[in-house]
């Protein structure tokens, strides 16, 4: 199973989180699109997952604190419990024992992140 992660800020567009998820390695073979739960319903994100057909996760503050990451940002950390919302949401929405493909991956305008996680199996 393969799952994106990203994380975003209020002036993040459909078209920054998709250069993100670009820049992470692409749309191939993803099941899933993850956030954190408070950004779960922005309309960036809803646009992005109806135009890829993905299914959105909403992956909550407790889940984010559990799931290693790669990179740490002290101010996401003071935020979401998580060095990395895009890393920890691609592990937690991978499911259990998935792995980082990629750490996060900045878009160009620097509003958004994007990482992807995968695991073997169902």
């Amino acid at each position: 199973m393969r799952a994106a992660g990203l994380g975003f800020n209020s002036a993040a567009t459909a078209a920054s989180l998709r250069d993100a998820l670009d820049r992470a390695g692409g749309v191939d073979g993803l099941v899933v699109l993850a956030t954190a739960a408070a950004k779960a319903d922005a309309g960036p994100l809803r646009e992005l997952a109806a135009t890829l057909g993905l299914p959105i996760r909403a992956v909550t503050r407790g889940e984010l604190a559990t799931a290693p990451v790669l990179t740490r940002s002290t101010r996401v950390a003071a935020l979401y419990g998580t060095g990395s919302v895009a890393e920890a949401a691609a592990v937690v929405a991978a499911g259990p024992a998935a792995r980082l493909v990629s750490a996060r991956a900045v878009s160009a305008d620097g509003h958004a992140t994007a990482a992807i996680a995968d695991r073997e199996g169902p």
